[in-house]
């Protein structure tokens, strides 16, 4: 089996009292937390406004490539990545190239992860045009297909209906060998599962209950099987569903933080009980753990989950 692993999401900047100059410094203190803490991953949103289910919109927000290219220099073991970029906010050409910098910069530590965008306000205050979902899922399927092109080709070239290359040079190559390791997020069944198929590495869904997971597990399985994949070389990684305090009454008050449509599913407890919660997925062959900042804010609550990482053979 699998050794399970840990992410740090960093969904929220805000820190009350922290001006704008410090601001920075209150995130490499979580991102570095977590390398302590033996968590493999630390990944920020791509988004230019905060969002619903975290903080009102108009809470501080920083662009998510900067800040993983900055992070690269005050880490030295986790990987770094987007949780996801959304295709509709840059060409995916200079998303290659960004990418590639990272990986670069941080010395073969990065993910590449890739949704198809969501929140319709954000592009309309921006300026981004926001296409209809079909379009946005044919958008991320081509934007894939140029990114892994990009990734493993000196040159590549690609044409397609919203995007194209033509001999499009990515030098210097990325540290690891094929580029970043490729994340889409997101379980729609109908394109999102199909579209992973084809093309990701890692996929990462939300805490809907074990059955619902299991049943996109199969039609994941289905459609790597419908094109000759073997399903088992898709990793599928997780939001935590367990919440984790140093005693029970923490962890549950940590439960009111949730969108409301995941609290049934999250079990809450110390280290040793979500350590219960966590087994079913980590049988069921979830392998990646992704728990949120807006939820463990202070260092002394990341360490209690590197507690709960050791518990389980991380």
């Amino acid at each position: 089996m699998t050794t399970p692993w840990f992410g740090l999401h960093l969904p929220l900047y805000t820190y009350p009292g922290t001006p704008p100059d410090r601001l920075f410094d209150r995130v490499v203190e979580q991102a570095q937390a977590a390398e302590a803490a033996g968590f493999t991953l630390v990944t920020v949103m791509d988004h230019l406004n905060q969002i619903p289910g975290i903080a009102p919109q108009g809470e501080p927000m920083l662009e998510a490539w900067s800040v993983l290219a900055a992070l690269a220099r005050e880490t030295a073991r986790v990987r770094l990545g987007t949780l996801v970029t959304g295709v509709t906010y840059r060409n995916p050409a200079l998303l290659a190239k960004t990418a590639t910098t990272l990986d670069v910069i941080s010395g073969g530590r990065a993910v590449f992860g890739l949704g198809a965008a969501w929140f319709e306000a954000e592009h309309d205050g921006f300026g981004f045009d926001f296409p209809p979902i079909r379009e946005r899922m044919d958008r991320l399927d081509e934007a894939l297909e140029i990114v892994r092109g990009m990734f493993t080709h000196e040159r590549s070239t690609f044409e397609g209906r919203h995007y194209r290359t033509h001999g499009a040079i990515n030098v210097p190559r990325p540290v690891q060998p094929g580029g970043p390791r490729i994340l889409v997020g997101g379980g729609g069944e109908q394109r999102t599962l199909r579209i992973a198929a084809r093309h990701a590495d890692m996929t990462h869904w939300f805490p809907l209950g074990l059955d619902v997971l299991q049943r996109k597990t199969g039609i994941l399985a289905g459609y790597c099987e419908a094109i000759g994949r073997d399903p088992a070389t898709v990793e599928r990684t997780l939001a935590a569903p367990v919440l984790v305090a140093a005693d029970e009454a923490t962890a549950e008050q940590m439960r009111a933080l949730l969108p409301e449509e995941r609290r049934a599913h999250v079990a809450a407890g110390t280290p040793e009980q979500a350590a219960d919660g966590l087994r079913p997925y980590l049988d069921a062959g979830f392998t990646g753990f992704t728990f949120n900042n807006n939820i463990y804010r202070t260092p002394e609550q990341i360490a209690v989950l590197g507690d709960l990482l050791r518990i389980v053979g991380g």
